[in-house]
């Protein structure tokens, strides 16, 4: 996940929040991860971004602002960048 995101926003900002490795980008929040017993989550995901990208995302569960993906399957990376990229888009 570090990698996916550093590479599609490499000036973004570590930190933790909620607990949770966490990345801003002007001051704002942009992408929160988390690992669980079997997905891992990135957080925010919105209804615009949801709606961009409908067809990579079908395969994964989305609720609440939230995508899961099975950690019995690769980390979809390429898909990962592009979803922090769209996000970094939003920032102003």
């Amino acid at each position: 996940m570090r990698k996916a995101i550093r590479e599609a926003v490499p000036q973004a900002e570590e930190m933790i929040s909620y607990k949770m490795p966490a990345y801003k980008l002007k001051g704002q929040p942009l992408i929160f991860f988390a690992a669980w017993s079997k997905h891992f989550s990135i957080y925010p995901a919105s209804n615009e971004m949801a709606a961009k990208f409908k067809k990579d995302l079908e395969p994964y569960q989305i609720s609440k602002g939230t995508i899961r993906f099975p950690l019995s399957e690769p980390v979809p990376v390429k898909l990962i960048e592009r979803l922090v990229r769209f996000r970094a888009k939003g920032i102003k």
